[in-house]
């Protein structure tokens, strides 16, 4: 083991330099794929090898972000308006669905909320006996890298404001009491009408094992569609959880025991169970998520109204107070694919490791929420995340 954390130790101030001199020019959403890779790859060769580097690395990944949130705020907005773009959640189904599926090919559509690069890369040995990986790339999430948001995006193929104004009984505005994402089905039929397609497809969301068990049981259902969309919580119920519960806190308290985690997890886990019995079929496996999640530790004050939303990350209202060196604004919601919340909602994004705390309860905010996982806002983890597509072995 001293070997192999000397030589790791190495090779990685061998890279630093190098690492250094992509995070400095890097220009394209490519180059930040390219970066945001080799960091989490030196991430997971560390990890194992007990170094002193790992401290460096960290430092190193905190010098990326900060680039990077400055990368995407000068180009976000171009994103959104204009064709020149990477591939964003709203245009999965259209690119990476659908083609399959003319193809006459049988595809289950996997989300794992809050799924990084460095926890499928964890997990992806355990599949490697049951399927082939035909493609695995990174993707762009939009803004907030929220459930709400996001998913719907992908499910619909359509940016939220969209959503919105074409099906408003399906979007449900951030100060509705209902729950986000109680329409993922019903949006999914919208997109295969508008691309009037005939697919038949089945919704299974698991928010927690019974409902993964039951699925497992029921299998043989499957068969007579063409498209199977499985939603799997597990991540999320973690990493809330390991806000709230003091043991989750400590088993979770560093990258890598939460990379760990959910490892051991997926091993245990109905999830596993389900993509062997998807390889058993034969059938296509398309794997990803709506967005990553972050370790924050740096608080920044906010002020906002009773009905300004919880998100940690990112907070939309129409009479926020805040300093605007250290958010991400959008004042003008629809241009970004927003909805409006009223005439003048704003949106901000906290980047890095900030999150928002408001001012009267700041010192409780601040002890209780740094060091969790939170997501909402932009960084490399929560905003590139794998998009994998896997074939029977």
């Amino acid at each position: 083991d001293a070997l192999v954390a000397q030589k790791a130790t190495s090779d990685y101030q061998q890279a630093f330099m190098n690492i250094s001199q992509m995070i400095n020019s890097a220009s394209t959403i490519d180059d930040w794929y390219g970066v945001y890779s080799t960091l989490v790859r030196w991430e997971l060769t560390l990890s194992n090898a007990e170094t002193g580097m790992v401290e460096l690395l960290k430092a190193q990944k905190i010098e990326a972000n900060s680039a990077f949130a400055k990368y995407v705020k000068r180009n976000y907005e171009k994103w959104i308006t204009t064709d020149q773009h990477p591939l964003m959640s709203h245009e999965l189904f259209k690119t990476h669905i659908l083609p399959l599926l003319d193809e006459g090919r049988k595809v289950c559509f996997v989300v794992i909320d809050n799924f990084r690069l460095d926890q499928w890369k964890t997990i992806s040995p355990l599949l490697s006996d049951y399927f082939n990986v035909e493609k695995e790339k990174l993707y762009t999430t939009i803004l907030p890298t929220a459930t709400q948001y996001a998913r719907n995006a992908i499910f619909s193929g359509l940016l939220p404001i969209d959503i919105e104004r074409m099906f408003p009984d399906l979007w449900v505005d951030e100060d509705e009491e209902e729950g986000k994402n109680l329409n993922e089905a019903p949006l999914i039929q919208t997109f295969i009408d508008r691309y009037r397609r005939k697919y038949k497809f089945s919704y299974n969301k698991m928010n927690d094992t019974a409902a993964g068990e039951r699925l497992v049981q029921n299998f043989s259902q499957l068969d007579s569609y063409d498209l199977n969309v499985m939603v799997f919580n597990f991540v999320d119920i973690l990493s809330h959880a390991r806000t709230e519960s003091k043991m989750i806190r400590e088993l979770a308290n560093t990258d890598e025991a939460y990379r760990s985690l959910t490892e051991t997890w997926f091993r245990n886990s109905y999830a596993f169970e389900i993509f062997k019995l998807i390889a058993e079929k034969g059938w296509d496996l398309v794997l990803t998520t709506d967005h990553g999640t972050i370790r924050v530790d740096n608080a920044i004050k906010v002020i906002g109204d009773k009905n300004t939303n919880t998100n940690l990350r990112y907070k939309v209202g129409k009479n926020l107070s805040y300093n605007p060196k250290q958010v991400y604004e959008v004042k003008q919601p629809k241009r970004f694919g927003l909805p409006l919340l009223n005439v003048s909602s704003t949106y901000i994004f906290a980047a890095n490791r900030d999150f928002f705390a408001y001012p009267n309860n700041f010192n409780y905010y601040v002890q209780y929420y740094t060091d969790t996982f939170q997501h909402g806002g932009i960084s490399m983890e929560e905003m590139l995340v794998p998009l994998v597509i896997l074939s029977k072995k």
